[in-house]
C-alpha cells in the first residue's frame, strides 16, 4: 500500500467538537476514506425548486421581457451567464453538507470526492457535481480554510435530513500528471470554493 504525506484535520470551527469524524476506510481494501456530515442538514426536495413562487415569478419576466410563452421558449437554450443568473435570481442552490474537515494534499496529488453508492441507490441523492476535486491549494485557503463540503441534490419529493455523524460520501487521494508541453500557471489561489471555476 502506497502510503503518502497527506493528512485529514479538522477545520477551526469543529477544532473543540469531539463528535466530528474523522474520514477513515471501512476495509484494508478500501480505496476511499468514508466522509461524515459534522452536523444536522436539510436537503430541500429538487422538486420543491419549482414551486408556486418561481412559477408566478418566472411567469412575470416572461410577460416582461418576452411577452409571450412562444417568445421566450424561442431564445433557448441560455449561455451558461444567463443561466447563472436566474440561478442567483431565484436562488435555487444546491446544498452543501459539511464535513468540519480539511486535507492536506501532497502537490502531484488531489482528493477525488464521491456520493456512498448507498445514497443515490436507496436515498435518491447524487452529487450536484458529479465528482469533486480538491485540489492541494484547496487546503488552508483564506475563503473556508480549505473545508470540504458535499454538494449534494435530493431527488425525492420530499426534504431529507442528513444527521450530524451520518456517512455521506467518499473521498479518494489519487496522483496526476500535466503534458508533456504544459505551459505551468504562476496563478495562486485566492479563494474557495468554486474559485478557479473563472
Amino acid at each position: 500500500m502506497n502510503k503518502i504525506a497527506a493528512k485529514f484535520e479538522k477545520i477551526s470551527k469543529y477544532a473543540n467538537d469531539n463528535e466530528i469524524i474523522y474520514p477513515l476506510r471501512k476495509t484494508n481494501a478500501s480505496a476511499g476514506y468514508d466522509f461524515y456530515c459534522a452536523e444536522d442538514t436539510v436537503i430541500p426536495s429538487y422538486s420543491s425548486a419549482i414551486n408556486a413562487e418561481f412559477a408566478n415569478d418566472l411567469a412575470k419576466d416572461l410577460s416582461k421581457y418576452y411577452g409571450s410563452f412562444e417568445d421566450f421558449i424561442k431564445t433557448l437554450p441560455y449561455d451558461l451567464n444567463t443561466a447563472a443568473t436566474l440561478v442567483k435570481k431565484y436562488q435555487h442552490k444546491m446544498t452543501l453538507v459539511p464535513t468540519g474537515i480539511k486535507c492536506k494534499i501532497p502537490n502531484d496529488y488531489f482528493l477525488q470526492l464521491s456520493v456512498r453508492s448507498s445514497l443515490p441507490l436507496k436515498h435518491w441523492i447524487i452529487m450536484g457535481n458529479g465528482v469533486g476535486i480538491i485540489d492541494a491549494d484547496y487546503y488552508n485557503n483564506s475563503d473556508n480554510e480549505g473545508h470540504i463540503y458535499f454538494e449534494l441534490i435530493n431527488l425525492l419529493p420530499f426534504d431529507i435530513k442528513i444527521k450530524k455523524g451520518d456517512c455521506i460520501g467518499q473521498g479518494i487521494l489519487l496522483p496526476y500528471g500535466v503534458t508533456e508541453d504544459d505551459q505551468g500557471n504562476d496563478v495562486e489561489r485566492t479563494g474557495g470554493l468554486g474559485s478557479t471555476d473563472e
